[in-house]
């Protein structure tokens, strides 16, 4: 009877820290380039409450535990903008920014210009080109990114053509070494650089909108909500007659 409480409590632990996951997926539906988390699950098994008599297989009790959770890099869908800054980032690979904290990367393609001509993100993190932030001149128009990140404009009144800078695309040989840091950033895992990323490519005028499946989180919002309720069920009727045998074995005859 112990061993079903401590069952079904792990159970509600690794439910109560999935629905934290579902949760967060659901409130970034309509983040940028958010990547949704997933749950990784495990059984483990521990020696429970035993006499000696019983086979050593079923002394083991197994319990549910979570191992942690790993990002859906998949692709998310392209919305048309037509902003000659917004960028959409087909492929594996992240756009480089700077940072307060250091160098972080972004699937966030909404770009800007602040007042210093830099192109920057929604936060104000200038996005770094091959050769460092990429910046405009006032009488820069016409901007132009082509598929492999080089960023042309026309200058002044007499129309030439320049190059402000090429982006820097970067990818991990693991997706997974990035890591979220918030803001829709990630860093590099401890002791990984992330390499030239060769392979993606930039589209102008789109935004890569979130990969969450909106419906399918819900549901499994719902499935996590009525799984904790039958563990509840299950922890209370355990409880009850453990309470009612200790009543009966309590009822000793005069």
């Amino acid at each position: 009877m112990e061993n079903a409480l401590l069952i079904g409590l792990s159970r509600q632990m690794v439910l109560e820290r999935q629905l934290d996951v579902v949760a967060n997926n659901v409130a970034n539906v309509n983040t940028n380039g958010f990547k949704a988390d997933q749950q990784l699950f495990e059984e483990y098994l521990s020696s429970g409450a035993h006499e000696d008599n019983f086979p050593g297989a079923a002394r083991k009790v197994s319990y549910v535990q979570d191992r942690g959770t790993y990002r859906d890099f998949s692709q998310g869908s392209m919305q048309h903008t037509g902003n000659a800054l917004d960028v959409a980032v087909a492929g594996d690979g992240f756009l480089a920014v700077q940072t307060a904290a250091g160098e972080r990367y972004t699937r966030d393609g909404n770009l800007h210009m602040n007042n210093l001509g830099q192109l920057v993100t929604t936060a104000g993190d200038p996005v770094l080109g091959t050769s460092g932030p990429i910046v405009f001149q006032p009488t820069d128009h016409d901007i132009n990114i082509s598929p492999d990140g080089t960023v042309t404009v026309v200058e002044g009144v007499n129309r030439v053509d320049s190059i402000r800078g090429k982006l820097r695309l970067v990818g991990f040989a693991d997706p997974q070494q990035a890591q979220k840091q918030g803001n829709n950033l990630y860093a590099a895992a401890g002791g990984v650089t992330p390499q030239p990323d060769i392979k993606s490519t930039i589209q102008q005028g789109y935004i890569e909108k979130s990969n969450v499946s909106a419906v399918g989180e819900m549901s499994k919002m719902v499935e996590v909500m009525r799984a904790y309720t039958q563990v509840a069920n299950m922890l209370q009727v355990q409880s009850d007659l453990r309470k009612n045998a200790i009543e009966k074995l309590a009822d000793v005859p005069a």
